[in-house]
């Protein structure tokens, strides 16, 4: 079989593969376009979630007639000259034209600003037809009709329109994010109108914009650098969180990505912070010189590669728990708006019906000139619990915070909930979380601050406080370990055996002795005492696969921090136990000191914080 050179049709169909894989794809590239030409204004139209019709108009530079015929040429573009190693444009390859005209019905009109007149291409299934004249305003149209005709089979694997169009959204919003100077508008007979106005440097305006109102309310702004990389954005408080990674969006040098490696580093910066199955709501921008990062991995361009991975890594989980440990520990404003509509008049839990009532006859004896008199069995004093019910009982103290250690008995018979007397040094003005007023339910701590009040979860607030202070002893002292009677043998590649050895220092720190024995095993000597019985095999097999990754060993920290937390849950202030006033105010002065506060180890929220002007709401005084 003799080789032969390819149609050139055929060239760009086969790129039009990985170029284009579905209509989202061919609106990324294009927008891109949009974008490098300088648009302020760019406006996108779609059809049968973009298989029918996808358009995008913008208001950018325009093209000539030189110009057009070159753009539906593979590898010709305005935006690299002879290098890959400086490049500022989003796009670059000169491949998503020619593919989309490979595959589909394109059509490009676009005038410059200088010009008196526009002029047309159109290019079908790889067949390029003449320039003909066209009149429009400075700018460029480009419009792909019947996506995929050329190529039938690639239509099969393509999901519903529904689908189709949300992912053209996402790619609009993505884009939106990162250029808030320009606006978007997305329509089409197969949607509703979203449009996004142009916010100029105000990015958390435009943010707010895509990610909803509430993330300008529970955002912390992120201000790293190291090394002459920069790092800037927003990142949401722990309890601000979601059931999927769609609302996490990085942008490296301007480009948006979906890199593993800044995915996987948010993800550890809010571990121990974030209930499993919950994710983070950030927006992180990364800044650095292009010769330090690969764009040219694959021709979508959204997978990066830096020189440096590591250096990327630590500086998105070092900045974003230095602005967690800073600004975290307030409690997402969604909770309380969560407990503003419980509150509202017309509010019905689940499953609750209303039980019909008798129908009161009014005499004299009930008549509201006389007073009021209480139906049996009602006290209009709240009954007191003859006690505290453990002040006999043995206290201990936790890292400056005194808990009674044995449970409080259930003294209080009474659904009425006793409001406990604060001392007369906790003025709420004083402190972020108040002065405890009361304890409800022998499990929620309300505290009177100078704005409004704030419900505690006195569990996972203590459990925080007790791990918090676990983590900082793991980290401050070499931990105990265990010897093995008999050293276990692990065989492994040798270059697995070299990477760990590298790191066989730190792994003393943490209490796992290991030593060399031979070129392709490792001896296992010691075990973290902390972790009890551990599969000393699969410990080491996973931290060689997890250096070999991200040249990091953190995952044996990980599991003496995630045993720590469970210790700490196991070792908190329990619910259902009765707490003095001091001890309430004890808690509440810790919660302000600790980091992470605002969230147990779990990711459950251990406050709410409730305005005064809310409430005077609920009771139509404002």
């Amino acid at each position: 079989m003799s080789i032969k050179l390819l149609s050139e049709t055929l060239i760009n169909q086969i790129a039009a593969g990985e170029v284009i894989e579905r209509p989202a794809s061919a609106a990324k590239e294009l927008i891109e376009n949009a974008l490098d030409a300088g648009a302020t204004r760019i406006e996108i139209a779609t059809s049968g979630g973009g298989k029918s019709l996808l358009r995008v108009t913008d208001n950018g530079s325009g093209m000539d007639e030189r110009d057009l015929e070159l753009a539906v040429r593979r590898h010709c573009t305005s935006k690299i000259t002879d290098t890959l190693d400086d490049i500022h444009t989003l796009g670059f390859r000169g491949e998503a034209l020619p593919s989309i005209g490979s595959v589909a019905r394109l059509t490009i009109s676009s005038r410059r600003r200088d010009s008196d007149g526009g002029a047309e291409i159109s290019v079908a299934g790889g067949k390029l037809q003449h320039l003909r004249p066209s009149a429009l305003n400075p700018g460029t149209i480009v419009e792909v009709r019947d996506l995929f005709f050329a190529t039938p089979a690639r239509l099969k694997f393509l999901k519903t329109e529904k689908a189709e169009a949300g992912a053209i959204t996402e790619i609009v919003k993505r884009m939106a994010i990162a250029f808030p100077q320009v606006r978007f508008v997305l329509s089409g007979t197969d949607r509703t109108t979203l449009e996004f106005p142009a916010t100029g440097d105000d990015h958390l305006a435009r943010m707010a914009q895509v990610l909803g109102k509430d993330f300008r309310d529970n955002a912390i702004e992120i201000n790293a650098e190291r090394e002459d990389v920069t790092l800037t954005g927003f990142a949401g408080v722990p309890t601000f969180n979601r059931g999927n990674a769609a609302h996490q969006y990085a942008f490296v040098n301007g480009r948006p990505v979906q890199d593993k490696l800044v995915l996987s580093a948010i993800r550890g910066a809010y571990a121990e912070t974030i209930p499993s199955g919950r994710y983070a709501v950030a927006v992180l921008s990364i800044g650095l010189d292009p010769a330090l990062v690969d764009v040219n991995v694959h021709p979508a361009k959204s997978d990066v590669r830096f020189r440096d991975p590591q250096l990327v890594r630590g500086l998105i989980v070092g900045a974003i728990r230095e602005a967690l440990a800073r600004d975290g520990s307030r409690a997402a404003t969604t909770g309380a708006d969560g407990m503003l509509r419980a509150f509202r008049a017309g509010f019905q839990p689940n499953g609750y019906r209303p039980q019909p009532q008798p129908q009161q006859q009014w005499s004299a004896e009930t008549s509201p000139s006389r007073p009021f008199s209480a139906p049996a069995g009602y006290s209009h004093s709240p009954p007191r619990p003859a006690g505290n019910g453990f002040s006999d009982r043995p206290q201990t103290s936790f890292d400056g915070l005194t808990m009674p250690t044995a449970r409080a008995e259930a003294t209080q018979t009474s659904p009425w909930m006793a409001p406990a007397p604060v001392a007369e040094a906790e003025v709420p003005s004083r402190f972020p979380l108040g002065a405890a007023r009361a304890q409800i339910h022998e499990n929620y701590i309300v505290a009177q601050t100078e704005t409004g009040l704030v419900i505690v979860d006195q569990h996972a607030a203590h459990e925080r406080l007790v791990f918090e202070a676990m983590r900082k002893a793991l980290h401050s002292k070499r931990l105990a370990s265990q010897v093995l009677l008999i050293p276990e043998i692990i065989d492994l590649p040798e270059e697995d055996c070299d990477r760990l050895m590298q790191f066989s220092s730190e792994f003393g720190e943490l209490g796992l002795g290991i030593e060399r024995f031979g070129p392709g095993a490792i001896a296992v000597r010691e075990t973290p005492a902390m972790l009890g019985e551990v599969d000393a095999s699969g410990l080491i097999k996973q931290l060689a696969d997890e250096i070999a990754e991200w040249d990091t060993a953190s995952g044996l920290s990980a599991k003496l921090e995630y045993v720590a937390a469970t210790m700490a849950c196991h070792g908190s202030v329990r619910s259902g136990r009765r707490l003095r006033p001091e001890e309430m105010n004890a808690l509440l002065r810790q919660m302000e000191m600790t980091p992470g506060s605002g969230q147990c180890n779990h990711g459950r929220p251990t406050y709410i914080e409730l305005k005064l002007s809310d409430i005077e709401r609920l009771f139509g005084r404002s």
